[in-house]
């Protein structure tokens, strides 16, 4: 009886350890500016020499400035992550900016390595998340200047400015380096191209509709 007790614990303390180290660490250091030019492999980017960091690795300017959002879905997705501040480099954070067109969208996508947490500055927009099959619940509500709003890691979503005017939103994502997913992007704009016939199966519709689409990507 004891060993059977001593195996289940030990059973236990093995699965948490694996559970635990699933997750990154913390950072061991103060920071670790990213040096883009490093041949070294790592999980993120290499930390640059520390006597040559200088304050502008850890800043970004320009948040001010609105978008252009004169493109087919009518909004412009401003990134501030490890590519425009390298001392995000292992902080696990990052933010965008958002600009929304009267009616733009900012289409449905995933973040593969992200919860977002975003915050509307002006205008409305409805926002939503659909969670995994086989539910396929669409979750969805409209938003006003003030409100904030979650979309959980990696569950695909969408904002959408339902207003007159023109809409600004501000993001925070739960990693350096969130990576996005565009769903028609991904799906129709692939390189090289998912085979037709497989589209068309997939979304239940004709391969020359199939074949129209790949087309506008």
């Amino acid at each position: 009886m004891a060993k059977q007790f001593l195996l289940s614990n030990l059973i236990a303390a093995i699965t948490f350890c694996c559970v635990v180290l699933a997750f990154e660490p913390s950072p061991l250091q103060d920071f670790c500016v990213a040096d883009p030019a490093s041949p070294a492999r790592v999980n993120g980017l290499a930390c640059k020499d520390l006597k040559s960091v200088k304050a502008d690795d850890f800043f970004f300017g320009g948040l001010h400035l609105a978008g252009n959002t004169t493109n087919a879905v009518g909004s412009k997705v401003t990134p501030v992550n490890v590519a425009q501040i390298p001392g995000l480099n292992t902080l696990g954070i990052s933010l965008v900016r958002v600009d929304y067109a009267p009616w733009g969208i900012n289409p449905p996508h995933t973040h593969p390595r992200a919860t977002e947490i975003l915050t509307v500055l002006e205008g409305t927009l409805q926002v939503g998340f659909v969670t995994s099959s086989p539910e396929n619940r669409h979750i969805t509500k409209v938003l006003k200047k003030g409100d904030a709003f979650v979309f959980p890691i990696g569950l695909v979503h969408y904002q959408h400015n339902v207003g007159y005017g023109n809409a600004v939103a501000i993001a925070a994502l739960s990693s350096q380096n969130p990576g996005v997913i565009g769903m028609a992007n991904a799906v129709f704009g692939s390189d090289p191209a998912i085979a037709t016939d497989v589209l068309a199966k997939a979304f239940q519709v004709d391969e020359s509709v199939a074949a129209l689409m790949q087309s506008k990507f």
